[in-house]
């Protein structure tokens, strides 16, 4: 079970995992209702290296990326429900848009993105090639999404209305 930490703690264990000589893979996203999706992108995630961690939208910038009505799931249970997957080592909570910073300050040796993103366009890519790091690309289950969920509960709800 991964911990929740700080950023300023999460900083400060980056340098001793270097340290350790430990490869270090990162991903981020919102994490909103957790599905079987959200779970095997983070065990292939981890698969790229000893330790994972995790960035996790707070709740304003989930609501500025995803729209109103967005989270479902309030930022703190997210980040410990996010933190008790076995794939996952440290989870930090961020509020910016994009993780553009904390990739910045732990400087991973992977960072993980969705292979719905472009790959030019994957945030923190400059950082990581330039301090010599791969960036990878993991598909998505199919069928498998936040979007979705929601959209099946809505369509049940309105049927037992």
């Amino acid at each position: 079970m991964g911990r929740v930490v700080s950023f300023k703690s999460l900083v400060a264990i980056r340098k001793r995992l270097k340290k350790a000589r430990k490869k270090v893979v990162f991903t981020n996203g919102c994490f909103d209702i957790l599905h079987r999706g959200h779970v095997e992108y983070l065990s292939n995630a981890k698969s790229l290296g000893d330790v994972l961690i995790v960035g996790v939208n707070n709740d304003a910038s989930v609501k500025r990326i995803k729209g109103d009505g967005r989270p479902i799931v309030e930022e703190e249970d997210r980040v410990h429900v996010v933190a008790a997957l076995a794939s996952v080592d440290y989870v930090c909570l961020f509020g910016e848009d994009t993780p553009y910073e904390i990739i910045r300050a732990l400087v991973p040796d992977v960072l993980v993105k969705g292979a719905d993103w472009p790959l030019e366009k994957v945030v923190g890519k400059d950082v990581v090639e330039k301090a010599g790091g791969k960036v990878k690309m993991i598909k998505f289950l199919s069928d498998r999404s936040t979007t979705r969920i929601i959209e099946k509960i809505s369509k049940s709800a309105a049927v037992r209305s």
